[in-house]
């Protein structure tokens, strides 16, 4: 029988292509997105309206349309430069390994969020500001031993939005 090779996250070579594949399906899919976002609110063509007269909440409707797609961009791409993270840390071995433990994330996590750098307990430190989101040191070794299930009264997580 032959022993198929995993990495040190715990994932087959098969795994890891099929976490490869869905994070450059998904990088596509944002990409085009992005594309079609900029397209649409930033290349109108107003040429149909130059003839009409100017109103104010007209221009309101537009400048508050510009600055939700602008956010949405930014979102896009903050979620593409962590998807090109992803593809680097397959490339270079270290995919599936939380940043702040040093330890495997679930593959169920990886399932949902392709691109992720830290288990559970450790992207709650991050949103909490108790652990560097951009860089990537290790955890002090009193806050390494969380394991997402801790003693006593726990308060409710918070839902992704």
């Amino acid at each position: 029988m032959k022993k198929r090779k995993t990495s040190k996250a715990g994932l087959t070579s098969a795994e890891i292509e099929k976490f490869r594949e869905l994070l450059l399906q998904k990088r596509s899919e944002i990409l085009g997105n992005v594309t079609t976002m900029e397209d649409e609110t930033f290349k109108k063509e107003r040429s149909d309206l130059s003839s009409m007269p100017f109103h104010m909440a007209d221009m309101g409707s537009d400048n508050f349309e510009q600055e939700f797609t602008l956010g949405l961009m930014d979102s896009e791409r903050k979620i593409l430069a962590e998807i090109d993270g992803a593809l680097h840390r397959i490339e270079d071995g270290t995919f599936g390994i939380c940043e702040g433990k040093d330890e495997r994330i679930p593959k169920a996590r990886l399932t949902a969020i392709p691109w992720a750098r830290y288990c559970v307990a450790c992207a709650e430190l991050v949103e909490k500001g108790m652990l560097g989101g951009e860089e990537t040191s290790r955890l002090p070794a009193d806050i390494a031993d969380l394991d997402g299930e801790e003693d006593g009264p726990e308060e409710e997580p918070e839902q992704p939005e």
